[in-house]
């Protein structure tokens, strides 16, 4: 009742905030701010809201699909307290890097994983070398125009009243879904009804080049933080899980769970969290206090990437601790037509080098 009370309190905000919004669209669509062109395909995956869309999956399938080509993929790093154009290399950190580019660094050793605030000045530092260009949350960076653009829609927020910044957590018109070139539904329950899937269609009223296409999470085993150790899902049952947490959006994970132990304590913090030595002696505390004997540590993939810097280790090392890695796969027959009009438009794109 209170955050709804705030909500309302912030919604003159937002309204200053869209006007900004929709008056530098403009601007852009009537050429009076310039969009960039490069000549080779460059892919941006983006989304309306605030995190917790799937991008990072997402990225990370285009990037198993781009096999046969010489990919990089360009960020903006969130969350690292560096600046200017850097390459991800063995000496990376989330501090550096960012924690998602850090994962696809370590995740595809064939890829180049750069980050930039300035995604001109990082396209021309790439382009030479690559055959395709992913942008990883650039959908609002229209100082660049990508040639084929995927937007994000979370399912289970489709049909539910959202407000803009600061009210809410958009942070562009729904207007904008106009510019994309794919409207890629995320997270949708698995069966997808047809019901469902149209109403999906209903909802994002997309003009007739624009497929709405619907995609869900694929969980997989649970990774040990330290130790070269795996644990399938299912060898977790009636377990207590201590679940720790900084993401946007950790429901799907959470209902995930919930299928294979009743007994879930989440600590959860904000989205791409710094955590501090304080906060995971606490969390280590409350683990240790239980006397459960069957008893785990959860965390998510992204999450690993902070939770592995320097000063944590010797905290951590000794304890049952995991990381749960997801993928993001298709309907079948969205997985058809997805994966072609990806390959089809990289393919006619590609200049020869």
């Amino acid at each position: 009742m209170l955050v709804n009370y705030l909500r309302l309190l912030l919604l003159p905000f937002s309204m200053v905030y869209a006007m900004a919004i929709i008056l530098r669209k403009k601007l852009y669509d009537w050429g009076m701010m310039r969009s960039v062109s490069f000549n080779l395909p460059i892919i941006c995956v983006g989304n309306l809201a605030v995190g917790g869309s799937g991008k990072t999956p997402t990225t990370e399938y285009l990037v198993r699909l781009l096999a046969d080509y010489k990919v990089a993929i360009l960020s903006r790093g969130y969350g690292r307290k560096t600046k200017g154009f850097i390459l991800a290399d063995d000496q990376a950190t989330a501090g550096t890097i960012g924690d998602e580019p850090l994962q696809y660094y370590q995740k595809f050793k064939q890829v180049t994983v750069a980050v930039c605030e300035d995604r001109v000045k990082g396209v021309k530092k790439l382009q030479n070398n690559h055959d395709v260009i992913i942008l990883d949350d650039a959908f609002q960076h229209r100082a660049i125009k990508a040639g084929l653009n995927i937007l994000l829609f979370e399912f289970r927020k489709l049909g539910t009243l959202q407000f803009l910044l600061p009210a809410g957590n958009l942070r562009d018109v729904f207007s904008s879904r106009k510019r994309a070139d794919v409207l890629l539904v995320t997270k949708s329950p698995v069966p997808l009804l047809h019901v469902a899937q149209q109403a999906s269609v209903n909802e994002l009223q997309p003009t007739v080049d624009q497929p709405v296409l619907h995609s869900y999470l694929k969980y997989g085993d649970l990774i040990h933080l330290y130790h070269n150790e795996s644990k399938r899902l299912g060898a977790i049952k009636d377990f207590e899980i201590f679940l720790l947490t900084g993401i946007a959006n950790p429901d799907p994970l959470i209902e995930e769970l919930e299928k294979y132990a009743e007994n879930i304590k989440h600590e959860k913090f904000p989205d791409h969290y710094a955590f501090k030595t304080d906060d995971l002696k606490k969390f280590k505390s409350a683990f240790m206090a239980s006397d459960k004997k069957d008893k785990i540590i959860i965390t998510t993939e992204k999450d690993s990437k902070r939770l592995r810097a320097t000063g944590f280790e010797d905290l951590l090392v000794d304890l049952p601790i995991y990381y749960l890695p997801i993928e993001v796969e298709l309907f079948e027959e969205d997985k058809s037509t997805f994966d072609e009009l990806i390959l089809n438009y990289v393919k006619s794109n590609r200049r020869n080098r």
